[in-house]
């Protein structure tokens, strides 16, 4: 349940000094088709009444699969298994305006070196798409992949709480910068 995973991550985040909002929609309901329009309105809405928010994460499971095989990423980190993340900035390049992506990707680099010197195999690559995911909403903006539908509940849990744990002092950074 991806709304129990952001709960945990806003909770771990809040927790670390890093005033979080976390949305609870289902916007892939009632139907896939029209989420990101559904989640773009809620964006741009939570941008207005909160013009102070610097970073917007979207939350995700990757579906990794062939067929019938399910695949999932695990990392042992500090004794526990662990799904692996993958940030996922987008380009723009299939057409639609965007034209502040490199922004985007800058803030995944920085928050990828900030889990790669405390947990170096928790993340996966950061995945540059063409599309932009309502990415052009805010220049702070990324997807945050939690391991994939062959994931434990308990491991994306994992994953969240030491990905805050990682980025929170770089986000407190940023912010006093």
């Amino acid at each position: 349940n991806m709304c129990a995973v952001g709960a945990v991550m806003a909770d771990t985040l809040n927790a670390a000094g890093i005033h979080t909002l976390h949305d609870q929609s289902l916007n892939d309901y009632p139907s896939y088709t029209g989420s990101y329009s559904r989640s773009g309105a809620a964006v741009e809405s939570y941008l207005a009444q909160y013009p102070s928010i610097a970073v917007v994460i979207d939350l995700h499971r990757d579906a990794l699969g062939d067929g019938e095989v399910t695949y999932k990423t695990v990392a042992e980190l500090d004794g526990m298994a662990s799904s692996q993340l993958m940030m996922l900035v987008g380009t723009g390049e299939s057409g639609l305006y965007h034209p502040n992506w490199e922004q985007n990707l800058r803030l995944a680099l920085y928050l990828q070196q900030a889990v790669n010197a405390k947990y170096p195999t928790l993340a996966r690559p950061i995945s540059v798409v063409k599309e932009r995911y309502n990415q052009h909403l805010s220049t702070g903006s990324f997807i945050l992949e939690v391991g994939s539908n062959g994931n434990s509940l308990q491991e994306a849990i994992t994953a969240v709480k030491l990905f805050a744990d990682a980025v929170g002092p770089a986000l407190k950074e940023l912010a006093e910068s």
